[in-house]
This record gives C-alpha cells, structure tokens and sequence, in this order.
C-alpha cells in the first residue's frame, strides 16, 4: 500500500475543522442569543470553555463527525465521476458484466496487499453471482508496475485478461519485464502484441486516464475499491467487501 501521511494528514485536518465547527455553531447560537432572540446571552470565553470541555469529555464526537464528513464527501465525488469509475476497459472485468452492484478496483501488480485482496475478490465473485468487477491498473510503484498494467491491458485486448490478470497474483514474485512477459507466454497471449503494448499510447492514456481518475477520488494507494456510494482504502478483508456490497445492493433498492 502507498504511504498513507497524506491520508492521516487529511483525517487530522478535517477533525480540527470539526472542532472549529461545533464551536463556531455554538458561538452563532451565542451571538444570537446576545442580540435579543429570546435566550440570556453569553460571552466567547464562556461558550469556548464550555465547547472546549464537551469535546474533551466526549472524544468520540470527532472519529464519528469525520466519518460522517467523510461520507458526504465520498458521495459528492463518486457522484461526480460516477460513469467514468464504472466504464471499463473492454475486458477488464470479472464477474458478471450486467451485475447489479459494481465493485471496482484500483490496484498495483506490485503492491503485496493487492495481492492479498485480489484473494478476497476472487471469493467474492464465486459467492455472488450478481456482482460485477471492474479492474483499473494504478500503477503507482515505479515502472515495472507501469509495464505490467500496459501488458494488462494488452491481455484485455486479446481476450485472456483473467488468466493474467490471475496469474500476476499468484504467481510468486514482484513484477519486472522478464516476469510480465514470461506471463504473457504462459497463458498463451500474443508476445509480440503485448511487447508492442509497452509503447502504445493509447494504453498509456487508459493507465494515465485511471492515475487521474484516482487523483480526483482522492485515493491514497493500493488497493482501493470503489462500491456504491463508498470508497474503502487497503487490504480491508472479505467481510468488509462483501458487507459493502450487501450496503450497496440495499441503497439500489430503495
């Protein structure tokens, strides 16, 4: 997974802001107050102290006020990107192409927690056989990552985009040239096609494209997974995903 500084970073400013809210709130109602609305009023100092002392005593006011921010703004950029996070690649894709919940991934062939989550997707798609996988290279580990997301694509051209994508991840061994197109040998694809892959400027766009993309969503690293109105972030673990998309699947419903 990416460093997640920015992440945390992120997390911290948006709780000081939260705590500058409530009391920005409560200084409003003071003021309002002072000015005639029917309540005693009451000084900055002591509307300070008493916000002051509510959060201290009540921490576990701001975890929760931050998720709830957090939400909101998740939806507001999904909503905003919507058709292009669900647009695949041709190809690119698992599970049921009309499926009824789309769950896409953000993932690095380098990054060992993609390889652990790819194990949870799997499942996923075995147990339900209404969800849809979209797939988006986001190389962000240097450019042997880069080489094996063009060679993906390649795969997705050529049709055998599972068997690449499948044995990229459990095959042992972080990718470099040699390992991507030894793959691209194994499972039968054309080696000079998926060679050529490695220049294509078209597939370059598609992989900048996704890199922008997860720039606007706000993503930290890999994996990343897109599912309804929420973006989880890591190696989250199989009753996460599938909880997320029992959440998703209930939201469509309504």
């Amino acid at each position: 997974m990416a460093s997640k500084t920015g992440f945390w970073n992120r997390r911290l400013s948006m709780a000081a802001g939260m705590a500058l809210a409530l009391a920005g709130t409560a200084l409003g109602t003071g003021a309002a107050f002072a000015a005639g609305q029917g309540a005693p009023s009451a000084n900055r100092a002591e509307i300070e102290a008493i916000v002051r002392d509510y959060i201290l005593n009540h921490p576990e006011i701001i975890p929760l006020a931050v998720a709830r921010l957090e939400q909101a703004e998740a939806r507001k950029l999904l909503a905003a990107n919507r058709s292009a996070i669900e647009t695949p690649f041709a190809g690119a894709i698992a599970g049921n192409p009309r499926g009824d919940v789309k769950l896409v991934v953000f993932f690095d062939y380098a990054c060992p927690y993609c390889r652990q989550g790819h194990a949870d997707v799997q499942r996923l798609v075995r147990e339900d056989p209404q969800l849809m996988v979209i797939y988006r290279d986001f190389p962000v580990l240097g450019p042997a990552s880069t080489e094996a997301a063009l060679a993906s694509l390649s795969a997705a051209q050529q049709g055998k985009y599972a068997g690449f994508h499948n044995a990229m991840f459990e095959s042992p061994g972080r990718p470099n040239q040699a390992r991507t197109l030894g793959i691209v040998k194994g499972i039968g694809m054309d080696q000079a096609r998926a060679t050529a892959a490695l220049n294509d400027a078209e597939l370059k766009a598609q992989v900048n494209l996704n890199l922008e993309l997860g720039r606007n969503l706000g993503l930290t690293g890999t994996p990343s997974y897109i599912i309804g109105n929420r973006i989880l972030s890591g190696a989250v673990g199989f009753d996460r995903l599938k909880e997320a998309v029992a959440a998703a699947r209930t939201e469509k419903g309504r």
